[in-house]
């Protein structure tokens, strides 16, 4: 066996295996942010990135494909992250080696293959390996017996190492409908040390048994479903194979753990420096390293495909991970930040085979050690908080923890469900997962991904394909299907090829029809990369018989470009001569937009640093919206420095320069490729800049010829689109031009109210609101003045409940800080107490509490007190044991709630 191999030459070499062998094409690997699918939260898989294909809405130049593709089990229906750390073989992020044919080779050459790279490239024992084929247990679907014969025929297979299971384990499905077919899985017999083998009911040795690891699964994809018991033969069968690249390494280099291969070791010798265990101790406490360690590797590759830590979707992801490793390292002892020590071990191992973990290791280090300080802020307090909410449920025979409280928990301290879920079962408990993701869509937080392909495909794409197959049948279309060319032309003549109404292809449509059209060539941009589609306008060739209005742009099957519209005059049939012409006046505003966007964020990477990158953009007609990683908002003076470097490229007149080049070459080029987009072996380059390029990027979408056409670029508005992500709305062309004559219609306005001149409008503002300031002080000061008077007599009357004195008053009228005067007054005056202050000023209600030390140690904290009365009027807020406050909107009910502290005080202290 070949023991000796590295990591990174074990991925070599069944790259190698596969390109230079047998003539696969090697394909890089996707993003973790699936390119087009919003129904997927991450890639998890080698085949994401194909499934178009599959699908037939998506074709590529190769037959044969090779690639290790980075994948994230961390939701929906493919979830380790509770596996992780209890077990050597269970990772979040993880490498999947695999190799595919687009209707090529089938299941003969995929056998032979994959039993020629274990045992004569790898070496592995023959008579260590064991393959699973189809048997449907409903009798349903035929048998996969050629499978099974290729097995039998290689040379060395042992013929009871054959396994023949179900429809769970060998039957891969896509969908409900649509592609599908039999699997088989290869598996590694670790030996005897890992215990004897069992057996199932039918006598079969049990692949699920402690001996085995499942290292590969070739699926056939052969039939299309249509129905639960329904499969159609398919015209093209594929072949989809995925190797875990952890689980092969360890196998190779004969290690009894994952984490304890090349690919692991100096991660987590990382770690051990950090906490100064010897190996020994190291060991007995293993689980927290691997976590970490996990969690590490999963966090630096999110960061540098742009998932940042938040509150949303992938970025709660990213933060729980990061938060979950930090917990687990509070149990060895790392109470410090330390997750961007362990991620430079990771940037290290795979920073040769993904460079954009070296490309972003400063964001890396950056996100990782702010996460972990804003955590630590709040963890005390939230574990505190759940300990106490535990021994309640524990205290009256309850098993599980309602599901809104853990929600409050992440809400309030930051403590993701997942590390909840962690505390309460180390304890014997349990988390309601369902209710904390119901009260997660009530506050509008994200909630994880859809299935894989819940809403893709489909009779949609048979419909097309059909019709595709028919036209080129027909010579109608030549084999590449309809020309797609937007950059050359606004307009173009062909005949109607199909017309497509209500999911069914028709000869003729009338007035008010919403159809499909298909011709033989589109100029119309589909919408990709931010940037929305074109429309327009198709019409009979003599611009008087027929005219369809349409609005948007599809591709729905490989080599189809539907047109989408309404009829708004005459009868279109198909073989009318047609003309079809984009609206170019729409066109033009939305390629201003689209190269300014470029602009833009090289701007922001001058200004701002490298690490705002694309996270998300809009390119449309009237607006443009670009959304980049940064922690925080940006200065004024920044903001001004973006806009003006903008406009100074503008007034450069710079021409783009756009070629095509294969992708390896232009990333090797320094080419930026953007967040969530798919790119082919070829892709489209953007360079703008005389000599030296200073934006170079990837990008399919329409462009202006030079910067000059742009006109104007004006930034509208600046915030925030999720937690680490900021948004940059601008304007330019048109738009810009209305804005901005907006923006001095409204300075003249302004400046006439004032009776001064434009120039001295920020002069004159700024002295009255210096003047109302003051108003307000003494205003505010004789108010409190007032108060003063009244609290002392408040003061003179307090109550005492079980002993303690307690003041509760409504003070209407006093601002928070004014509040807050009287809560010290009344502390000078009472050196163990309990206050509750309330107040109405300006329509909203605040309430402050205070409580003295020496009954903050007997179980009575403010942070509680306040918590409760503001729930009472539909409030939140919270504070210190000893000074706390918060706000509510229910006015009316601020009487009753009041009522409630002296019974609060009663309980508290009984």
């Amino acid at each position: 066996m070949t023991e000796s191999m590295s990591g990174s030459e074990i991925r070599q070499s069944f790259v190698d295996f596969f390109k230079k062998k047998h003539g696969h094409t090697v394909v890089p690997s996707a993003s973790l942010v699936p390119a087009e699918d919003a129904t997927l939260l991450f890639t998890n898989s080698g085949m994401v990135q194909f499934v178009d294909v599959f699908l037939g809405t998506g074709q590529r130049k190769y037959s044969r494909a090779v690639n290790s593709q980075k994948c994230l089990r961390v939701a929906g229906k493919h979830n380790d992250l509770e596996e992780v750390g209890t077990d050597d073989t269970h990772h979040t992020f993880f490498e999947m080696l695999g190799s595919w044919s687009f209707g090529d080779y089938y299941k003969e050459e995929a056998i032979t293959w994959a039993w020629e790279l274990l045992t004569e490239e790898w070496g592995l024992p023959k008579e260590r390996l064991y393959a699973s084929v189809f048997r449907d247990e409903k009798a349903e679907i035929p048998t996969d017996e050629d499978a099974a014969k290729e097995w039998l025929a290689r040379p060395g297979f042992v013929a009871e190492h054959l396994n023949y299971l179900g429809r769970k384990d060998n039957f891969w499905e896509m969908a409900d409908t649509g592609p599908c077919g039999p699997n088989s899985e290869i598996h590694y017999d670790l030996g005897e040390n890992y215990g004897d083998l069992t057996y199932m009911d039918d006598g079969q040795v049990d692949l699920d048994g402690p001996r085995f690891v499942e290292l590969w699964n070739l699926v056939f994809i052969q039939y299309n479903r249509t129905g639960p018991k329904h499969l159609d033969p398919l015209p093209a069968m594929h072949v989809d194979t995925g190797m875990g690249f952890d689980r092969i390494v360890s196998v190779l280099q004969q290690t009894d753990s994952n984490y304890l291969t090349d690919l692991f070791r100096p991660i987590i010798d990382s770690i051990r420096k950090l906490t100064g265990d010897s190996k020994q101790e190291m060991e007995e406490q293993f689980t927290p390293y691997r976590v970490i360690a996990d969690h590490a590797r999963a966090a630096a590759f999110l960061i540098a495909d742009g998932v940042v830590p938040g509150n949303m979707g992938r970025n709660y992801v990213a933060r729980m991970i990061i938060r979950r490793a930090a917990r687990f390292g509070s149990k060895i002892g790392l109470n410090e930040p330390f997750m961007a020590e362990v991620a430079n071990a990771v940037i290290k191992e795979y920073g040769e085979a993904y460079p954009e973990l070296k490309k972003n290791a400063a964001s890396i280090r950056d996100y990782l050690q702010r996460e972990e300080e804003r955590f630590q802020r709040t963890l005390e307090g939230g574990l505190a908080h759940l300990d106490n909410l535990l021994a309640e449920i524990s205290k009256n025979n309850k098993k599980v923890l309602d599901g809104e409280s853990a929600f409050d928990l992440y809400a309030t301290f930051g403590l993701p469900l997942e590390i909840t879920r962690d505390i309460a079962r180390e304890q014997g408990l349990d988390v309601d997962d369902k209710g904390f993701q119901n009260a997660m869509e009530d506050h509008r937080v994200a909630s994880g991904a859809g299935e894989t392909f819940a809403e893709l495909g489909g009779k949609e794409a048979e419909l097309y394909g059909e019709i595709l197959k028919e036209l080129q049948g027909s010579n109608s279309l030549g084999k590449e299907g309809v020309e797609y060319d937007p950059y050359s032309d606004l307009s173009t003549e062909g005949k109607l090829l199909a017309i497509v109404q209500d999911g069914k292809s028709k000869k003729s449509v009338s007035v008010g029809d919403q159809v499909d059209i298909v011709m033989p060539k589109s100029t119309f941009y589909i919408a990709s990369g931010g940037q929305i589609s074109d429309t327009g306008i198709i019409a009979s060739a003599n611009d008087q018989d027929w005219l369809i209005k349409i609005s948007d742009v599809r591709r729905p099957a490989a080599g189809v470009v539907s047109h989408r519209g309404e009829v708004i005059q005459g009868e279109p049939k198909v073989g009318d001569l047609a003309r079809s012409e984009v609206d170019a006046s729409r066109r033009q505003n939305i390629i201003r937009n689209h190269t300014a966007t470029h602009l833009l964020h090289a701007a922001l990477h001058q200004e701002v640093g490298e690490h705002a990158r694309q996270a998300g953009s809009l390119v449309a007609p009237d607006r443009l919206r670009f959304d980049f990683n940064h922690n925080e908002a940006l200065k004024k003076q920044q903001i001004e420095a973006i806009e003006t470097q903008v406009n100074n490229w503008i007034l450069d007149n710079l021409r783009l320069t756009i070629e095509y080049k294969q992708l390896d070459q232009a990333r090797k080029e320094g080419a930026i490729a953007l967040f969530g987009e798919k790119y082919s072996d070829e892709v489209r380059t953007i360079q703008i800049g005389n000599g030296l390029a200073f934006s170079y990027e990837l990008c399919g979408g329409t462009h202006v010829e030079s910067t000059g056409e742009i006109g104007a670029f004006v930034i509208a508005g600046e915030g925030s689109a999720a937690a680490g992500i900021r948004r940059i709305e601008a304007l330019t062309g048109r738009a810009a031009h209305t804005y901005l004559n907006a923006q001095r219609m409204a300075a003249s306005k302004v400046a006439s109210n004032f009776g001064v001149s434009v120039e001295k409008i920020e002069q004159q503002s700024q002295t009255l609101v210096d003047e109302l300031k003051n108003a307000r002080k003494q205003l505010e000061s004789h108010q409190t003045a007032q108060a003063s008077g009244s609290f002392e007599n408040l003061m003179s009357n307090v109550e005492k409940v079980n002993g303690i004195p307690v003041l509760s008053a409504r003070m209407d009228g006093l601002s928070a800080s004014a509040l807050r005067e009287l809560a010290d007054q009344f502390r000078e005056n009472n050196p163990s107490g309990v206050l509750m202050l309330a107040g109405v000023n300006n329509d909203k209600a605040s309430l402050i509490a205070a409580i003295s030390k020496d009954l903050n140690k007997k179980g009575l904290k403010a942070g509680e007190l306040v918590k409760e009365i503001a729930e009472a009027i539909g409030g939140s807020g919270g504070g210190r044991p000893d000074l706390a406050e918060a706000g509510g909107k229910d006015i009316e009910k601020l009487d009753d709630a009041l009522q409630l502290v002296e019974k609060w005080v009663e309980r508290k202290s009984a």
